[in-house]
């Protein structure tokens, strides 16, 4: 997923009245709102608007790399000339002023949550950079409604916070239900493991040969599997193996593999990706899955280069990464930029349950895609919004003139996912009628063909309150709530920009407790207890 963010190229704010006829009329980001033929506009289907709760206004601090953020035309962004966004036959002149829009690229990430609550376990409060909202919200599934096919439903709501016309908007994206392994496609998966000296440490090495175990027991015989290992240097000890009555042959090099020397990440992703092209299949899911601490310090340690091995393959196979991240020092940073450059995501796994979650009911549950560059765009309506603000994707923005170019990547997304951005909107004194417009645009993952979908939120939607929202909306406020916080670093520094009405941890504990205790949910008891641990060591 190359990004290729902005730090919001913005263009001249235009004609109010014509925007909010435009809205109103159902155009918005279309040019063909009628046409049925996806390439040629956005389907605009009508979500089930529930509420959801507004951050407040951000206190005055330098912008964070690429966030996007209107505040009633004292955005850094440079002007856009008359009729630069007028490409691909999109009709800008019926669209909405740029600077209600807001792009970014999908991103279906957990990694910053699960490595947050390592962390906080080990009684340290994590590196403010390392905490991404985005992948705090993700973390938890919603119930959003599923489409039929392939692509997306969308679903946007939102709910009223205690700071006056601040409110946060949900905008949720879900994929059709994952298939049951035998209807799905089969996969070639290259496992690139780490085996340095820094994988001794219990809870890394040890636990991926548990999952891998495990997971090769329940991989389809049609499915096939290759080793890739990696210290001081990479080697292939098992190469593309149909499992069939191989899986002896698996077990055995999982069982063989033991820590060496120090970390060649480089010489490890470039084997992998040697052996994946080698064993790829026509018509299966050619995936790397990369197991390690990230913590490369031999051999080619520059990010850029090895990202840029990483980018060549996808380009030219279409290989995907998928970025398995172990241990207590853990390279966060770079394991999640290889995974963006790969087409892929990444998750942290601390635990044996988290290990065999990942690998034995996520991995082959999920090998299969359902979309490819997927982007959403959101567009506020002047008329009703006075200032919005995106929670995290900081490094997952698109320029708004992008969207529709298909050149530009985005995120890959497979069934059973869902999708959930926040945005803190302040609305104007009074203000009543459409809000927001949510559309959503991916490639199908076979064709390339181009698909949209759509959905809208007015502001009589907005439940009064975030706490007393559906349990959906609660969580994801929580969630992002506690990511914020988490972004404070012990200079005071605000990394993220405070949200409004935002709960102190203590009052965020009690209500996350008070949650966890009505949905008896396991991922919300955990939620709970890494915030009360946050609490206790803040």
């Amino acid at each position: 997923m190359n990004r290729n963010g902005t730090d919001g190229k913005r263009g001249r704010r235009g004609t109010t009245a014509l925007l909010a006829l435009t809205l109103a009329g159902g155009l918005l980001l279309t040019g063909c709102g009628g046409d049925d033929d996806a390439s040629s506009g956005a389907k605009d289907t009508t979500s089930d608007s529930r509420g959801g709760s507004a951050p407040m206004p951000a206190p005055d601090r330098p912008r964070g790399e690429g966030e996007q953020r209107y505040d009633g035309g004292t955005s850094s962004g440079g002007a856009r000339e008359s009729g630069e966004g007028e490409k691909n036959g999109d009709s800008r002149e019926i669209a909405p002023d740029p600077d209600y829009l807001s792009t970014f690229a999908l991103d279906v990430d957990t990694a910053s949550y699960g490595y947050a609550r390592r962390t906080l376990s080990e009684g340290r409060l994590p590196d403010p950079s390392t905490v991404r909202p985005e992948e705090f919200v993700n973390s938890f599934r919603q119930d959003y409604e599923r489409p039929d096919g392939d692509g997306f439903s969308v679903t946007v709501d939102g709910a009223r916070t205690d700071d006056e016309d601040w409110s946060l908007v949900r905008v949720g994206l879900a994929t059709r239900p994952a298939e049951r392994q035998s209807e799905r496609p089969p996969a070639a998966l290259t496992f690139v493991i780490d085996v340095s000296g820094s994988m001794a440490e219990p809870g890394r090495l040890d636990l991926a040969q548990e999952a891998l175990g495990t997971m090769t027991d329940r991989l389809r015989d049609d499915d096939s599997v290759a080793i890739v290992t990696f210290s001081d240097e990479a080697e292939t000890v098992l190469p593309m193996t149909r499992l069939g009555d191989r899986r002896g042959r698996v077990h055995d090099a999982i069982d063989g593999l033991e820590p060496m020397e120090s970390t060649n990440l480089g010489a490890g992703v470039e084997t992998g990706y040697e052996t994946a092209v080698e064993g790829r299949r026509e018509g299966a899911t050619n995936r790397v899955v990369l197991v390690s601490d990230a913590l490369a310090n031999t051999g080619d340690t520059d990010a850029d280069t090895i990202l840029e091995r990483v980018a060549t393959e996808r380009r030219e196979h279409g290989v995907t990464l998928f970025g398995v991240g172990v241990g207590s020092d853990y390279g966060d940073a770079l394991m999640e930029r290889l995974a963006d450059q790969g087409d892929g995501h990444t998750t942290y796994v601390s635990t044996t349950e988290d290990a065999r979650e990942v690998f034995s009911e996520q991995l082959p549950r999920h090998i299969e895609l359902t979309a490819r560059d997927a982007k959403a765009q959101v567009a506020f309506d002047p008329e009703t919004v006075a200032e919005f603000r995106l929670v995290g994707y900081d490094n997952r923005q698109v320029a708004d003139e992008d969207f529709r170019d298909d050149r530009v990547d985005g995120g890959e997304v497979g069934p059973g996912h869902t999708v959930t951005a926040l945005y803190a909107v302040r609305t104007r004194s009074g203000a009543d009628g459409h809000l927001a417009t949510a559309t959503v645009r991916w490639l199908d993952p076979d064709s390339r063909t181009p698909h949209e979908e759509s959905g809208v939120v007015e502001t009589d939607a907005l439940d009064d309150s975030v706490w007393d929202a559906d349990r959906g909306l609660r969580v994801t406020a929580t969630a992002a709530y506690f990511a914020d916080a988490l972004r404070i670093s012990d200079d005071g520094y605000d990394h993220g920009g405070s949200l409004p009405g935002a709960p102190g941890l203590s009052e965020l504990s009690e209500r996350a407790d008070g949650l966890a205790d009505r949905t008896e949910d396991e991922d919300l008891r955990e939620l709970a207890e890494a915030i009360e641990d946050a609490n206790r060591l803040a």
